[in-house]
């Protein structure tokens, strides 16, 4: 079995309730992490790259669940329109950067250029290699602007990705996973492997290096990436002082409106 990390001998799997607990422990931390975020002039972004079905998806889930939309974004950007292709490639980006305050997490970025775009022919070899060129300055320079740029490539064998396809075929809520492109992409497996290659070569700089997450096994790519994560990030424990409700007052000078005149949602599992 071989992936893009060269996977050595595969640790024993995590159990069900040490991975239920182990996941609830980071997400408390996740939570102390974004009150922390919060109240700071903090700026991040963590990107998550990696082949078609190698976990990210599910790993950002774990991320995003405990934590405020107004404080961690979600950024999944669609094919660009005819007008964002006349644009400087990094434009339609920028646009989606956090203020203060904000994590962003890109759900694929502007790496989109050095992989899929490169090998399904989207982009030029000029392109291409202009943006090889490119990226390293422009995360320079977002690195100097105050931002923290974390990158992370999930890293899945060719065995376990064909085992993830065969699954979302027989799984309906999850055949929208597959697309035309990942179909293709099953056929390029070398092709998505060298342009990889070229993209960490010229990408994985002292401001902002890659770090690859071994993915065959969900569990503990998400642990393990979460784990990883918040050591990244230099955050401190602000949580507030324990709050307590004291008993509320009477309420009164209220009459409801009849019942009659309100629209209910049909109870097709009510009360027995």
């Amino acid at each position: 079995m071989t992936n893009d990390a060269g996977n050595s001998e595969p640790k024993p799997k995590m159990s069900k309730a040490r991975y239920e607990a182990e996941l609830a422990r980071l997400q408390i931390e996740l939570v102390k992490m974004q009150e922390w975020l919060k109240d700071s002039d903090q700026k991040i972004v963590v990107i998550f790259e990696g082949r078609d079905a190698a976990g990210k998806g599910g790993t950002i889930k774990r991320i995003t669940e405990p934590l405020s939309p107004r404080i961690c974004r979600v950024v999944a950007l669609p094919a660009p329109t005819e007008r964002e292709q006349g644009q400087w490639y990094f434009q339609r980006y920028v646009a989606h950067l956090p203020t203060k305050g904000e994590m962003v997490i890109l759900d694929r970025s502007w790496y989109n250029r050095g992989g899929v775009e490169r090998v399904m022919g989207f982009c030029s070899e000029e392109e291409h290699q202009d943006f090889l060129r490119s990226c390293p300055e422009f995360e320079r320079m977002l690195v100097r602007s105050g931002i923290k740029v974390i990158k992370y490539w999930f890293s899945v064998s060719d065995e376990e990705q064909e085992r993830r396809f065969q699954k979302r075929l027989k799984t309906p809520t999850k055949r929208w996973k597959l697309s035309p492109m990942d179909l293709e992409s099953r056929n390029k497996w070398v092709a998505y492997s060298k342009a990889k290659d070229a993209m960490f070569a010229h990408t994985d700089i002292k401001q902002a290096p890659w770090y690859v997450v071994r993915s065959d096994v969900k569990k503990h790519a998400r642990i393990n990436c979460i784990t990883h994560m918040l050591d990244q990030i230099p955050y401190e424990d602000t949580t507030p002082e324990e709050i307590v409700l004291e008993e509320r007052p009477a309420q009164q000078g209220y009459v409801r409106p009849p019942m009659d005149d309100q629209t209910f949602v049909p109870e097709v599992h009510g009360e027995v």
